[in-house]
């Protein structure tokens, strides 16, 4: 499918600090260039979410993952090779990335996207991207485009239009802690 023209819509509004909503290789998301404090600040207002509680990044492959962790053990990559459902893992000592995507522990949710419309929106971009579920905070996170609300579609400078027709019910990635090459269930 031709996407291009949402991908170079979606790079105008990540370049000047706006906030989009797309698809990603798990459910659709409220993005952001993920080292723009300004920009995560727009999504935090949005979905009128706490300002404490951890984003998930998205990165295009291994070697954009190692430029935000600081001390990275590369055995999870031979773990993430094994997953078939995408798999967000919590790093300790993230680095480059704006002030409130980090937890008060140091500790960052990422994921390596797989989906070929996220991929290519990262590697051209050539930073990494918020992803948080596309719903008001405390509120059931959509499982297909028109279930997403208009606050939150009106509230964003971007709506990518590839995959809005989508009737594949969604569900959120799994989520674990990598500590000392010990597996720590989250989600």
């Amino acid at each position: 499918m031709n996407f291009n023209s949402d991908i170079e819509a979606c790079l105008h509004i990540l370049h000047n600090g706006g906030i989009i909503l797309y698809p990603t290789d798990t459910i659709w998301g409220i993005g952001c260039d993920a080292t723009n404090e300004d920009a995560v600040e727009k999504i935090i207002q949005l979905k009128q979410r706490v300002a404490n509680k951890n984003f998930i990044v998205l990165v295009s492959d291994e070697k954009e993952l190692m430029q935000y962790v600081a001390a990275l053990d590369l055995e999870i990559f031979n773990y993430l090779e094994t997953q078939k459902k995408p798999t967000t893992v919590i790093y300790h000592q993230a680095i480059g990335l704006a002030n409130s995507v980090i937890a008060e522990d140091g500790s960052v949710a990422i994921r390596i996207c797989k989906d070929e419309f996220c991929k290519t929106l990262i590697k051209r971009f050539r930073k990494p991207i918020v992803s948080t579920s596309a719903n008001i905070s405390n509120q059931p996170s959509p499982k297909l485009f028109l279930d997403i609300s208009n606050e939150i579609k009106n509230g964003v400078d971007y709506v990518v239009a590839h995959k809005q027709n989508d009737q594949t019910p969604s569900t959120p990635s799994s989520i674990i802690e990598w500590k000392n090459g010990e597996i720590i269930n989250v989600r």
